[in-house]
């Protein structure tokens, strides 16, 4: 969602110049200098998603940019001041600049030049073509982990968060603490299907303003209007009226309905 309303504004743009008021943001460079000094006067050639990383595809590098829990990408005019929340600026050739907004801090900038060491690290990518249930049955192996911290794990399956991990399994009608090696073919197709109908719903609706998330133009997206599960604790499941339940798995609070989201079966 972000990087759809990004790109337009972002493409065959050259950088200019960098300002950066928190250098502990800047993974791949000492300090702020050395990360300007590679970076001003690179043209930006592509705009993508990998993951929940947001990848600037440079004329000669990779600039990686992940947002974390309070980040906020903006292509704003040169002239526009900064409040005290966007430690990063990225100045572009056409008198416009990339804001990064991060009111917590935890958002991340880096420059690569080979993608190679991020790929090794990430799953397939679940809204592409060739992410089909046989891939995701390989994936699966003989995995013993619980469905939730395992749709969370960037390594199985890229690009799933809390939100939509939560989704996928009311909507398989899965329990979140079942185990991968859990489920029979039938329930296997169900999630994969499920995945790809919430993914798809969330860039349909431009993401879940629920806590601090807006889209690039400062407005809200629609996705918390079309939760089932998600932070409802104690409404009635919208399927058969049991009160939702919340825990907390893998340190991460997950949403299901007790009555709707079966336990383990025979496998078929």
């Amino acid at each position: 969602t972000v990087v759809r309303a990004i790109r337009p504004n972002l493409l065959n743009r050259t950088i200019t110049d960098y300002q950066n008021n928190w250098a502990r943001r800047i993974q791949s460079h000492p300090n702020a200098d050395t990360f300007r000094a590679q970076i001003v006067g690179q043209r930006i050639v592509d705009v993508k998603r990998r993951a929940k990383h947001i990848i600037l595809t440079l004329s000669d590098d990779y600039l990686l940019i992940h947002l974390r829990m309070t980040g906020h990408l903006s292509v704003v005019s040169a002239e526009t001041q900064p409040d005290k929340y966007v430690h990063d600026i990225f100045s572009l050739d056409d008198g416009t600049a990339l804001h990064f907004r991060d009111m917590r801090k935890f958002g991340t900038v880096a420059l690569l030049t080979s993608l190679d060491g991020l790929e090794a690290k990430l799953g397939p990518e679940p809204l592409e073509d060739d992410f089909t249930v046989a891939v995701f049955v390989q994936q699966l192996g003989k995995r013993k982990t619980k469905l939730k911290p395992l749709l969370l794990d960037q390594a199985f399956v890229a690009g799933i968060g809390n939100i939509y991990a939560d989704e996928a399994l009311f909507l398989a009608k899965l329990a979140p603490t079942r185990t991968a090696d859990s489920l029979n073919s039938a329930e296997i197709a169900a999630l994969h299907a499920a995945i790809r109908h919430v993914l798809f719903l969330g860039v349909e609706r431009e993401g879940a303003s629920i806590t601090n998330y807006v889209k690039p133009d400062g407005t809200k997206g629609d996705m918390q209007n079309a939760v089932m599960v998600f932070r409802r604790t104690g409404f009635p499941c919208y399927d058969c009226g049991t009160p939702i339940q919340r825990i907390k798995l893998a340190q991460r609070s997950t949403h299901f309905c007790p009555n709707c989201q079966v336990e383990a079966r025979e496998k078929k």
